[in-house]
C-alpha cells in the first residue's frame, strides 16, 4: 500500500474519531431542578412557565423573575439576568441553563420553544379532511 494512502487513512480515521469524541462530550441533556442540584454544575432544565404566577421584568436591574416547574413536577423560583424574550407567554416550553449556588438555581441562559405556525391542522370538512397551513387550505 502506498506511504500516501496510509497517511491519508489514518488522518481520516483520527478526524472521525475526534469528531464522534467532541459530539458526545459537548452534548447537553436535560435535567430536572434535582438532579441538576446534585450535579453542582452548569446544566439546563426544561419546564414549563406556572402560568398565573407573576413574570416580571426589572429593567433597573435587568432581572427576569418568573416560576418555572420542571417535568418531575419541582417547583422553582428563577432570576435571569437578562430580559424578558418577546414570546414568553406564548412558550410551550421553557429551557434554563445555570447552576444552583447557595440552594438556588441562577440562571445564565434562557430559551423559550414556541409552537411551530409551520405545523399543518387537520380540520374535516364534510365528508373528508383537509390540511391548513397557514390559512391556505389544501386538499
Amino acid at each position: 500500500m502506498n506511504v500516501k494512502y496510509l497517511i491519508a487513512f489514518v488522518i481520516a480515521g483520527a478526524a472521525a474519531v475526534a469528531s464522534v469524541l467532541f459530539a458526545v462530550t459537548t452534548q447537553q441533556t436535560y435535567l430536572t431542578f434535582d438532579e441538576a442540584r446534585d450535579d453542582g454544575g452548569e446544566v439546563q432544565v426544561k419546564g414549563n412557565w406556572v402560568k398565573g404566577s407573576p413574570a416580571e421584568y426589572d429593567p433597573a436591574e435587568n432581572l427576569f423573575s418568573f416560576t418555572m416547574v420542571d417535568e418531575d413536577g419541582t417547583v422553582m423560583d428563577i432570576d435571569y439576568a437578562g430580559a424578558k424574550p418577546n414570546n414568553f407567554e406564548m412558550a410551550e416550553e421553557v429551557v434554563v441553563g445555570g447552576r444552583f449556588e447557595s440552594g438556588e438555581f441562577v440562571a445564565t441562559s434562557l430559551l423559550t420553544k414556541c409552537p411551530s405556525k409551520y405545523e399543518a391542522d387537520s380540520i374535516h370538512v364534510g365528508d373528508s379532511y383537509s390540511t391548513v397551513y397557514q390559512g391556505e387550505e389544501t386538499p
